[in-house]
C-alpha cells in the first residue's frame, strides 16, 4: 500500500492553505493513485522551533513531539507540500517541521503545491528543492502554483480551481505515483530512524 500526505505548511490564522490542502486532498482522492490519503496540518502538529539536542540523522530523539513526528513521515511513501510565498522564499514552519528529521524524508517524492502573489508561489518552490534533495527526497517537475491566489477564493473562504490548475494536480499526481514506486526498493532498504 502506498500512502500520501499532504503537508499544509501555513500556521497563521488568516491563511487559506488549509483549503488549498483540502482540496488537493480531494484531487488526489479523485486521481486514485495511493491507497491512504492524510492530511497533515503543521498548525496541529505544533512543532516548537527545533529543540532537539542531538542531529536528526541520529534519530535520538528525547521529546515526545518529534517521536510523534518522526513516526507520521516515517508511514508515508510520498508528501505534497502545501506552501505560501514569503518573501521570495517558503514558511518558517515548514523549514522548521522539515529540520527536525533526517532518515524519515529519505527516498520519498515530494509534490509542491504553491500560492502566492504574481509568482504564484514558484521563488518558494525553487528553495525548497535545495533542501529536500539534501534529504535524498526526490522533488517533483509536475507542480501546481497558483498565482494571485485570492481570486480563486470565494466568499465561503473555499477554492474554486480553474482547469490549468486541476490539470497540472493530476500530472503532479500522476508523477508521485511513478516516482514512490520507483524509490519503493531504496525505501525499504533504509533502516527507519532508531532512538
Amino acid at each position: 500500500m502506498a500512502k500520501l500526505e499532504i503537508i499544509v505548511a501555513s500556521t497563521r490564522p488568516s491563511r487559506i492553505g488549509l483549503e488549498i490542502g483540502r482540496w488537493a486532498e480531494a484531487e488526489a482522492a479523485t486521481h486514485g493513485g495511493f491507497d491512504e490519503i492524510e492530511l497533515v496540518d503543521l498548525a496541529e502538529v505544533n512543532l516548537p522551533f527545533m529543540n532537539e539536542p542531538n542531529h536528526p540523522r541520529l534519530g535520538q530523539y528525547i521529546h515526545q513531539h518529534t517521536l510523534d513526528w518522526s513516526a507520521k513521515v516515517s508511514e508515508a511513501d510520498a508528501f505534497v507540500f502545501v506552501m505560501p510565498e514569503y518573501n521570495y522564499g517558503y514558511n518558517a514552519e515548514l523549514k522548521n517541521a522539515i529540520d527536525y528529521l533526517h532518515n524519515e524524508w529519505k527516498y520519498k517524492p515530494v509534490g509542491l503545491v504553491s500560492y502566492g502573489g504574481v509568482a504564484g508561489g514558484t521563488r518558494a518552490a525553487q528553495m525548497i528543492k535545495q533542501v529536500v534533495t539534501t534529504l535524498k527526497m526526490t522533488p517533483l517537475f509536475e507542480a501546481v502554483s497558483i498565482p494571485f491566489v485570492h481570486q480563486f477564493i470565494d466568499s465561503d473562504n473555499k477554492l474554486v480551481p480553474n482547469d490549468v490548475m486541476t490539470g497540472a494536480a493530476k500530472a503532479m499526481f500522476d508523477e508521485l505515483v511513478r516516482v514512490a514506486e520507483a524509490l519503493r526498493a531504496l525505501r525499504e532498504n533504509t533502516a527507519p530512524a532508531t532512538r
